[in-house]
Parts: C-alpha cells; sequence; structure tokens
C-alpha cells in the first residue's frame, strides 16, 4: 500500500475547476517533490490530502485513509509544515513544542527536537522574536514531535538561510532514511534536485510529468550535448557561434544561452575568452545535461514555479 494515492483528483472553486485529474502515489520511505507554476493547483492537491478540502471527484488516500472521512485516525499519523502562522507568538520555542508533544501519546523529547533541528540557543526566545529562518525551523519541528509516518512540508526552505537550509536537508533525509514518506512544495527548483527521489509536476491542475529527477531531465526533450550558461541578454549569439566554430547559440530565455557543442575544456575556453573580450559577465555556467529547473520551464512556459 502506498502511504500516498492520488486518483483522478477534481478539486473546483464554484465553475473554476483547479485540480483537474490529478493522479500520482508516493511510498514509505520517498521524499516527492510536488511542482508546478502559481495558481497549477498545488495547493488545492495537498490541501485535499491533509484534509483540508473534500475533492470534488476522484480519491485520495494517506496511509490508506480517507483524509476528511478518516481524519482522527489519520491526523495523529502526519505532520504538516505550515509556511507561517500557527504558534501562539508570546510563547518560547520550548513551551509551544512541549504544547504540541503533549498532543501525542509518543512525542520526540523536546529538547532532542530542539537539538535536531538547532534551536537550543533561542529555546526559550519568544515566537515573535525569532528571525525568518528559526521560526521556519520551529515550524519543521512542530511537524515532526508526533513521529509521523507522512509530512507535507510547504516551502521548508523558504527565507532559510544556509546554515539552516543544510539542517532542514538533513532532517528530511534522515526522515527518508527512517522510512517516512515526504511530500513537499518549493519555488526552488534546485532545492527539489537536491532533495527529492521523484518529482511531479502539475500545470493547469494536470500532471504533465511524473518520475526521477534523473528521467525527467531524459525525458524532456533537451540535448545533453549542449553548453548553457547565463549572461546579459541580448548577446550577438551570431558572432559568438562563428567564434565557437560555426555553432548554433540560442537566447532560449532572456539572459539564459544554450550552445550546440559538446562541453569540451576547448568550447568552455573560447565561451569564456569571448566574454572577457566583450567585458561581458557570466552569471553561470553548465556544461551538458540541462537542470531540473529547465525541464520545468519547458514543460510548463513559466518562469514562476
Amino acid at each position: 500500500m502506498p502511504a500516498l494515492a492520488v486518483s483522478g483528483l477534481v478539486v473546483r472553486y464554484g465553475d473554476v475547476t483547479a485540480v483537474d485529474g490529478v493522479s500520482f502515489t508516493a511510498s514509505a520511505g520517498e521524499v516527492l517533490a510536488l511542482l508546478g507554476p502559481n495558481g497549477a493547483g498545488k495547493t488545492s492537491t495537498i490541501e485535499a490530502l491533509e484534509g483540508y478540502r473534500r475533492p470534488a471527484g476522484g480519491t485520495v488516500r494517506v496511509l490508506g485513509l480517507d483524509p476528511v472521512a478518516d481524519a482522527t485516525a489519520l491526523v495523529p499519523q502526519i505532520g504538516v509544515m505550515l509556511q507561517s502562522g500557527g504558534v501562539y507568538p508570546g510563547m518560547s520555542s520550548r513551551e509551544v513544542l512541549g504544547l504540541f508533544a503533549s498532543y501525542y501519546d509518543d512525542p520526540v523529547p523536546v529538547d532532542e527536537l530542539l537539538g535536531r533541528i538547532g534551536l537550543d540557543a533561542v529555546a526559550g526566545t519568544a515566537w515573535r522574536r525569532l528571525s525568518g529562518g528559526e521560526q521556519q525551523r520551529l515550524s519543521l519541528a512542530l511537524a515532526l514531535v508526533g513521529r509521523p509516518e507522512v509530512v507535507f512540508l510547504d516551502e521548508p526552505t523558504s527565507g532559510i538561510d544556509p546554515q539552516g537550509r543544510l539542517v532542514i536537508r538533513d532532517v528530511v533525509r534522515s526522515l527518508r532514511d527512517a522510512g517516512v514518506c515526504v511530500l513537499l512544495t518549493t519555488h526552488e527548483l534546485e532545492e527539489a534536485e537536491r532533495l527529492a527521489d521523484r518529482v511531479v509536476i502539475i500545470d493547469h491542475g494536470r500532471v504533465v510529468a511524473d518520475g526521477t529527477p534523473d528521467e525527467l531531465r531524459s525525458m524532456a526533450g533537451g540535448a545533453d550535448d549542449v553548453v548553457r550558461f547565463g549572461a546579459p541578454g541580448g548577446l550577438d549569439v551570431v558572432a559568438l557561434g562563428a567564434a565557437l566554430g560555426g555553432v548554433a547559440v540560442v537566447e532560449e530565455r532572456p539572459g539564459e544561452y544554450v550552445v550546440a557543442a559538446a562541453p569540451s575544456p576547448a568550447t568552455v575556453a573560447t565561451l569564456t575568452a569571448w566574454l572577457a573580450e566583450h567585458d561581458l559577465p557570466l552569471a553561470d555556467l553548465r556544461a551538458g545535461r540541462q537542470s531540473l529547473e529547465d525541464v520545468f520551464l519547458r514543460l510548463t512556459g513559466d518562469a514562476d514555479a
């Protein structure tokens, strides 16, 4: 039995169909990233899984249970990390974790959890005085305190400093290793590429791709034998192509270029030398395979994940 099973899910708001026949599954010990442009139906899908929204059609099961009809049995087995809110602003990290721990029969010890997410030093600080990143980490701790079998993470690294980002990545990986199913949404596609075992991309309420990051990079139709780089928009791609030996250079999106040439040291050296000669900055350089962001934009045609 999969930990999550969504089949033909339909969610409507009046005459508007926000989710139109979405289907996917996720297993225990798997990190699934649900991606899509704003308005694609991600939030509505997750709300149906969490039991906050009743589907207009299709079926949704979490650990074999109906999130609405079986809410009493299901709620103790899931953890939900919200982007904001849900905490009394005057309570300290230790107090609010202690309160939430009291709701469960076998919670994770508060001090253990504070150490795990790196909040020991601010355990006595009121929520309203925590930084945005510290509040995010505490929200994650609240989702984990009940030892859930399924965890829903909504933008877990949003507003997090680099150190906190590493902490959250480690926590997500440890959850997977412990057999927990993790469903996350994120606008940071590099983060999804780092963390997810599998990715589901939805657009206009429908699934447009489902597979591992490697599978999606292969199925999206982009060539591997290319060099991708970022630079100011509007480069003379004809002149650059000539300097590279007569190859095609295409500006796929403003400031994002693809060179149809093998990513050899000679090609890269010529490219960087040409940019230096014209006093142009190099924003990034990726030889060979396209990134998950390239795939996402190719499939959805949207610059906003």
